[in-house]
């Protein structure tokens, strides 16, 4: 980009409808603050809780049903209703809701491709090979390293539990061992921060609330073959960036607990507990 267009380009500006606790929003906002400057936003808590009165224990819990509540502007901007999503504001300042984006890693690479940042500074790497194997690596981990999460946390029984944690642990063997074939500590050479890292970071720092509701038998281990990826996470988690999108770990604690307990109605939850995988969620079936 030359120096005058530079000088002119408009910064992108969005309402970014989002929910302090959510990783899948995490993801997007982990992105606005990578490009924190090439782009600006409006955070907007969207999504919350309520309870509901379980008059049959369905949870087996004893507790009352918890819901999301979502904002109307949330209901109306995304069909689904989900978090995260960017609203576009146009010059005029007049926020533009037929051009929302959504779908958390799909938000990932929309923010940097408004950015108008280049090289390192990217997300999605210039060189098409790389860009390619971040995108096929970015559906692996949040299949492998993320959708398990929730298994572990909704799942009742403690073998179920286990089998996910396991397949968990095997997805970031998997991930730990790509990250050996770079110079690492992030999955793109040289320290360039990308889309994988960025789908994977808000569950690796959510992993401590296993060991918190189901014991140390589910702490993620200090092992040889994850050697790369808790360098990575000590990387990732140490960056400026990053740091100042963290929740505080005992409020998230508080909140995850309605998944450990089985009182939470998500679309996540719901899948998981009809025994599909998190990111298989059906609008209609699981509706909260």
């Amino acid at each position: 980009m030359s120096t005058a267009a530079a000088v002119t380009r408009a910064v992108p500006k969005f309402r970014y409808l989002s929910a302090w606790f959510c990783p899948f929003a995490h993801r997007c906002t982990l992105a606005l603050e990578h490009h924190a400057g090439r782009v600006e936003y409006e955070w907007v808590e969207a999504l919350g809780w309520e309870k509901r009165t379980d008059d049959q224990n369905v949870t087996g819990s004893g507790h009352e049903w918890i819901y999301h509540w979502k904002s109307p502007e949330l209901v109306r901007a995304c069909p689904g209703a989900l978090v995260p999503t960017l609203i576009p504001v146009n010059q005029n300042g007049t926020p533009d809701e037929s051009k929302s984006v959504y779908e958390s890693i799909v938000t990932i690479e929309y923010v940097d491709a408004v950015s108008g940042a280049q090289g390192k500074d990217r997300l999605i790497s210039e060189d098409p090979f790389l860009a390619a194997r971040a995108r096929v690596w970015s559906d692996k981990v949040n299949r492998e390293c993320c959708s398990t999460y929730y298994g572990v946390l909704v799942r009742k029984d403690d073998a179920e539990r286990k089998e996910h944690f396991d397949n968990l642990i095997k997805g970031l063997e998997n991930f730990s061992k790509q990250l050996e074939a770079t110079s690492g500590p992030t999955f793109l050479p040289d320290g360039q921060l990308s889309n994988v890292d960025l789908t994977l970071l808000p569950w690796a720092y959510r992993y401590y609330v296993f060991e918190h509701y189901r014991g140390p038998d589910f702490k993620i281990p200090y092992t040889a073959k994850l050697e790369k990826y808790h360098e990575w996470y000590d990387h990732v988690t140490s960056l400026e960036s990053v740091k100042r999108t963290l929740p505080d770990k005992d409020r998230y604690l508080e909140h995850i607990k309605k998944y450990a307990d089985g009182s939470a109605r998500s679309k996540v939850a719901n899948a998981v507990r009809r025994g599909v995988a998190a990111h298989e969620f059906d609008d209609e079936k699981d509706e909260a």
